[in-house]
């Protein structure tokens, strides 16, 4: 197996051979196949200089960004060690039983949300919450883009806890994404006709499925037609939809357009990492179709609601944040979940001031004031986490 298929790949659609990129890079063909194949760098120069140059010679072949994402597998695709915000985030943190009894608490505030009451509202986050609903309720094609940890499956199942508890007629359709790649080589591909699948086992699931696409797809226009006339609204919600192949992005415009007159039939809201913003760029011609019909919105870090996200969180649990978390080891907690620009040469930050990341840093701070007997959580102990 190639060590890196991927790149491969690109090179292979960019008509780039090895001998060809070799020569660019000043490297032999076999020195290229076994960086390739092997994983092999060449010596005598920097490794993250090597990937530059060969990320430079794709944007010159027409590579658009979206498609240089994680070229160098595990490693950081834009060809730079992992800058400082991509190894400070703790792995899944407990509570340990010494913290609770030290801080008097009867479970960790930040165990995961179970509730619709335990789900945290700021400005941002209620928009986003309410334009899912909004789509879910009307109609339209919108993208929620958020980070690892920023609370996109939260807010998924707190619009499946609104729609039931609101007894709004809508049928919700998530397709199963366990092995979901975007390619056949490393999981399996969503297609159009797993979508439909889908959507008729929600809709009509005593129905037998027709056998050829086109009378299949011929049946789910009809039974959501039928379904619309008895009062239901769709809604197609797809997780993890940065790992969807591009032919099935650009037939999402095709499922979005099943109407019964001007009556839309089917609303899709796509959740998904920041590769999703690159796979739905303005740059990639593949699918502007579906980019001129998609609203994207972000799902913001917290930095603006830090303290009153862990007030919150402390309040459900009926604990006051301020006998456990002093203010100064509050800034030092945003401190601590921002970091550089992932780019040399961009003046932004990177904040990670997201719920996964502050409950698993809270959480081993709490359990390291109470193993060396501090009161409180104070800005050094949150440096030493």
């Amino acid at each position: 197996m190639y060590e890196y298929q991927q790149l491969m790949e690109l090179m292979k659609a960019k008509k780039i051979s090895q001998s060809g990129m070799g020569r660019k890079l000043g490297y032999s063909s076999t020195s290229m196949c076994h960086l390739i194949k092997g994983g092999k760098w060449p010596k005598g120069r920097d490794k993250n200089e090597i990937k530059e140059a060969i990320l430079d010679e794709l944007r010159k072949a027409g590579a658009e960004e979206f498609e240089l994402m994680n070229l160098f597998g595990p490693e950081d695709g834009t060809g730079e060690e992992p800058t400082e915000e991509k190894v400070m985030l703790l792995r899944k943190q407990g509570l340990f039983p010494e913290a609770k009894r030290h801080f008097g608490l009867v479970r960790n505030p930040f165990d995961e949300v179970n509730s619709p009451e335990d789900v945290f509202l700021s400005s941002d986050i209620r928009y986003v919450r309410e334009a899912m609903y909004h789509s879910a309720r009307q109609g339209g094609l919108i993208a929620v883009v958020g980070e690892s940890g920023s609370g996109k499956s939260t807010l998924r199942k707190d619009l499946h806890e609104r729609v039931r508890n609101e007894s709004k007629h809508i049928h919700i359709i998530e397709p199963y994404v366990l092995a979901m790649e975007d390619n056949d080589k490393k999981g399996k591909s969503l297609k159009s006709l797993h979508i439909a699948e889908a959507i008729m086992e929600v809709i009509d699931p005593t129905a037998p499925l027709k056998s050829s696409p086109e009378a299949r797809f011929r049946q789910l226009h009809t039974a959501l037609r039928e379904s619309s006339r008895a009062g239901y609204a769709h809604c197609l919600i797809i997780e993890e939809a940065h790992a969807l192949p591009i032919p099935t992005i650009k037939h999402l415009k095709r499922f979005l357009e099943l109407e019964d007159g001007f009556l839309k039939l089917m609303s899709i809201i796509l959740l998904g990492q920041s590769e999703l913003r690159y796979k739905l760029s303005e740059t990639n011609p593949q699918v502007r179709e579906v980019v001129q019909r998609c609203e994207m919105i972000e799902l913001p870090d917290m930095s603006g609601s830090l303290p009153e996200y862990v007030k919150f969180r402390f309040d459900r649990i009926g604990k006051d944040a301020t006998s456990i978390i002093t203010a100064e080891a509050m800034e030092a907690l945003r401190d601590r979940l921002t970091g550089p620009a992932p780019r040399s040469g961009s003046k932004e930050s990177v904040s990670l001031v997201y719920p996964l990341a502050v409950g698993n840093l809270l959480t081993a701070a709490m359990n390291l004031a109470a193993n060396i007997g501090a009161p409180s959580i104070t800005p050094e102990i949150i440096k030493q986490v």
